[in-house]
């Protein structure tokens, strides 16, 4: 089956490129590369297991909290560079409502269909709610500074933006010291598995992919505005909805995987733990490259990513902090998602 997947990947790769250079109907690009895009994540990320498997647990935890969503801020830095700044931020947004609410309730929905009532860890998941609503306050105050501040202090906003990104960094850091010497902690207590490549192969394949993903992800962000002006489908959407689901595919059917398995703490581990790493690591890298790409990004939200994001740590945080989830409160976090969803594509 593996074998099967990384033949259709290659596949996909290669025509994304062919149907560019032959200079394609732009939606047929846009497929095309967000199909490659979504093989080449999945290549990603097990050719980083792997190679974590190689180096131990230490490392090979710290190695998969860092390249977790390698692939998304390949396609985000393209965009910053492009000056999709609407989709940057959008794209924030996206993955942390997309993995609590839409990857979290699937993984709820089908582990309580198949298992019924799933237990975790209560420190684990209040130590997650907690760091969500520290996340949506961090994203939520530069932009009550830019709407109430005088227009003249734009300055000011971009300054505080930086000062926020570097403060997440800093709370990302005390995260990882925190779960990985925790011992009810997922990421210090996961079972091994064996590698699938050896510490050579894993290493040549990182490689390989991370350069596929660099220039699919130039191809995909090139194609973003083309299609925005065609079809009328916003940017918000796109950087919302579509870049997330992409750029994090093989980690939403990991969670879902481990939960139909009855491993639901490893489960919320993947999908909250990615959510943290969007917010708190891929958006400071964002902000800090930003004026070298020629394209500061300032963390300012429309108010409907705020509410959306608001409504996703609080109906997390309801969710997951009685220690125990059923396949309802799966159909709960879904439909909240899919609201979401309508709201952002209704968006003009």
């Amino acid at each position: 089956m593996d074998k099967i997947f990384y033949g259709a990947t290659a596949f996909l790769t290669v025509a994304a490129v062919v149907v560019e250079f032959l200079h394609a109907p732009v939606l047929i690009i846009f497929v095309l590369a967000a199909l490659a895009l979504i093989g080449l994540a999945w290549v990603l990320g097990q050719a980083t297991e792997a190679l974590g498997s190689h180096t131990g647990p230490r490392i090979g935890g710290i190695l998969n909290a860092t390249f977790g969503n390698a692939a998304e801020l390949i396609i985000t830095i393209f965009a910053l560079s492009a000056g999709l700044t609407t989709v940057v931020k959008a794209a924030i947004i996206g993955s942390v409502i997309g993995n609590v609410l839409l990857v979290l309730g699937a993984s709820i929905l089908v582990g309580g269909i198949k298992n019924g009532t799933q237990k975790f860890s209560q420190p684990i998941a209040s130590a997650n709610s907690s760091m969500l609503a520290i996340v949506a306050i961090s994203l939520a105050l530069p932009t009550i500074f830019s709407a109430t501040a005088p227009k003249e202090s734009a300055q000011a906003a971009q300054h505080l933006s930086i000062g926020v990104a570097l403060i997440l960094v800093i709370l990302y850091i005390l995260s990882l010291v925190f779960y990985f010497r925790n011992p009810e902690s997922p990421a210090g207590s996961e079972e091994e598995e064996a590698p699938a490549f050896g510490a050579k192969a894993s290493l040549g394949l990182l490689v390989i992919s991370t350069v596929a993903v660099s220039y699919v992800s130039e191809i995909f962000v090139g194609a973003i505005e083309p299609l925005v002006k065609e079809v009328g489908i916003s940017e918000l959407f796109i950087g919302v909805i579509l870049v997330p689901i992409v750029g994090n595919i093989a980690e939403h059917v990991v969670g879902v995987r481990l939960a139909y398995k009855n491993k639901i703490e490893f489960s919320i581990f993947t999908s909250v733990g990615s959510s943290l790493q969007v917010a708190l690591l891929v958006t400071p890298v964002l902000v800090f490259l930003g004026p070298f790409l020629g394209h500061p990004l300032v963390l300012t939200f429309s108010t409907l990513e705020l509410g959306a994001l608001g409504a996703a740590v609080i109906v997390a945080a309801i969710i997951s902090l009685d220690g125990e989830s059923n396949w309802l409160e799966g159909v709960m976090l879904c439909s909240v998602y899919a609201i979401a969803a309508l709201a952002f594509f209704f968006s003009p």
